[in-house]
């Protein structure tokens, strides 16, 4: 029998993989390090689409700033509307602003359109210390706060959003940082490059349970360099590209912080200019873009789904013919299988590098060992298999391997097709058994009918995106590894599935 086509639990093909379109509502640098160009550089760089609408134009360098000309907002309106009237929006960044007058047509925009992702950087004060912002605008600027998903100001700029003096240490830049985040509803992250120090943290603060804790803080070390131009510029946009491409504030800055720190680490590649020069946007040229690695999974994950569909057992499974033996084995050995995928997954749990995965991974621990207790109570009669299989065995040997390896990624790789293959099989048979009408006394259909967890599937989902993040942080041999532990794990799946035949 033919299979039907079904569109996979992750979907790689080109509109669902798109970049985020990512618009930039800022000023203008001519030396190309801050502003709008900085911004379409750092989108680019973080895997979005970047527009871009002139707020201002500037006369500056790496010296410092010469002159501000603000054109009529009624050209500022035109632009905004010609964007939104033709193209959707993923996510927004606006940095300079430079009036009152402008900031109105700003949030009156923002109130029409609604982006599902705001980043407001409230440019006030330049790198060099010139000002940016008519001090007879920081009252509309404070009342355009609320309307930001996330607000990055520097420290300065911090204080004087508050009206208070500079924070001189991190936990009172964190105590700036809630202030404003409890009196604008948003999200604010507190930034530390103003500070003295060898270290360079940042935190995500929110005091509306949006995020997994009141402060998120990412350590990071200081970058030796004076070649800041545009920094602030670059981390909003790139926030702003990373939200809309992860859907977590928290995984964007785990993801934007090293980018931003080996951008000025390898700032002085550019000989750019003779005062603060630009940091270096594309120093990760080459690398993987998102989703890349996941779609080299997928070429390996189609051909090992390929042999599964073409198994007896799933044959069937899905026509109800296959053998209550079969399926008992099949069943005791998953249990067995699930005790020890349930520590593997805590391992991930204890090696993931945000707080997001880590929860995430223990989630996923805890639902193996419930799922387990549920095929012992209500398939297997509280009966459990007192012999591992040798492919179950295998499988968890592989996967233990993986643990002990110290790598993150090539653990995660390894675990990836227990979700992505059992997913993918899963929604093939459930679409199979709806379309065969659910037949009456199919012997399966209460076990065809679970196939149809969404949760699972958008599990699934969330699982490829951290492999795919862990991927683009990897060396080159690393990432090598992954792709061989997901390979390994994929033929491990399709011989779980036929090694009831190979018990009988």
């Amino acid at each position: 029998m033919a299979l039907a086509p079904l569109t996979p639990v992750y979907p790689l093909d080109p509109a669902a993989a798109r970049p985020p379109r990512v618009l930039s509502i800022a000023g203008s640098d001519p030396s190309g390090g801050a502003g709008i160009q900085a911004d379409l550089k750092s989108i680019a760089a973080n895997g979005g689409y970047g527009m871009a609408v002139i707020t201002a134009l500037t006369a500056q360098n790496t010296k410092g700033v010469r002159s501000v000309h603000v054109p009529p907002v009624g050209f500022l309106r035109e632009q905004l509307d010609a964007i939104s009237e033709d193209i959707t929006v993923d996510a927004v960044k606006i940095g300079m602003l430079g009036d009152a007058e402008v900031i109105g047509e700003v949030r009156r925009w923002l109130v029409e359109v609604r982006p599902a992702v705001v980043v407001l950087d409230p440019v006030m004060i330049a790198t060099s210390g010139d000002r940016l912002l008519e001090s007879s605008a920081e009252e509309a600027l404070r009342a355009l706060l609320p309307l930001a998903d996330l607000i990055t100001p520097n420290l300065p700029e911090l204080a004087m959003l508050l009206g208070e003096d500079e924070a001189r240490d991190w936990a009172s830049a964190l105590a700036q940082g809630k202030r404003l985040a409890a009196s604008t509803g948003s999200t604010v992250l507190v930034k530390g490059g103003h500070l003295a120090g060898e270290e360079c943290p940042d935190a995500l603060v929110n005091t509306t349970g949006l995020l997994s804790q009141d402060v998120v803080e990412v350590p990071g070390p200081r970058v030796a360099t004076s070649n800041s131009h545009g920094t602030g510029c670059s981390l909003s946009s790139a926030m702003a590209t990373a939200k809309a491409r992860l859907g977590s504030w928290e995984e964007a800055l785990h993801e934007v912080k090293p980018w931003l720190q080996e951008a000025l680490a390898r700032s002085g590649e550019l000989e750019v200019g003779q005062g603060n020069g630009p940091v270096h946007h594309f120093h990760g040229q080459g690398q993987l873009r998102p989703g890349g690695f996941a779609a080299q999974l997928w070429d390996a994950a189609e051909l090992e789904l390929a042999e599964i569909h073409a198994l007896g057992f799933i044959g069937g499974l899905q026509s109800g013919a296959l053998s209550k033996e079969h399926f008992g084995y099949y069943l005791a050995q998953d249990a067995l299988y699930l005790n020890g995928y349930s520590r593997v997954l805590a391992r991930a749990g204890a090696l993931a590098p945000s707080e997001d995965e880590q929860l995430f991974w223990a989630k996923g621990s805890q639902q193996c060992l419930e799922v387990e207790s549920e095929l012992h109570r209500n398939w297997l009669g509280g009966r459990m298999a007192t012999e591992t299989g040798p492919v179950t065995k295998a499988y968890v040997d592989h996967l233990l391997a993986a643990s002990a390896s110290g790598s993150y990624g090539v653990l995660v790789a390894a675990i990836l097709p227990c979700y992505w293959l059992y997913a993918e099989v899963g929604q093939r048979l459930h679409h199979e058994f709806v379309a065969a009408g659910e037949p009456a006394g199919h012997p399966y259909a209460d076990w065809l009918r679970t196939y149809a967890d969404e949760a699972f599937a958008e599990a699934t989902r969330k699982a490829i995106d951290v492999v795919d993040v862990a991927a683009r942080a990897a060396s080159a041999a690393e990432r090598t590894a992954m792709h061989e532990a997901f390979v390994q794990s994929c033929r491990y799946e399709t011989a779980f599935f036929d090694a009831p035949r190979l018990h009988a």
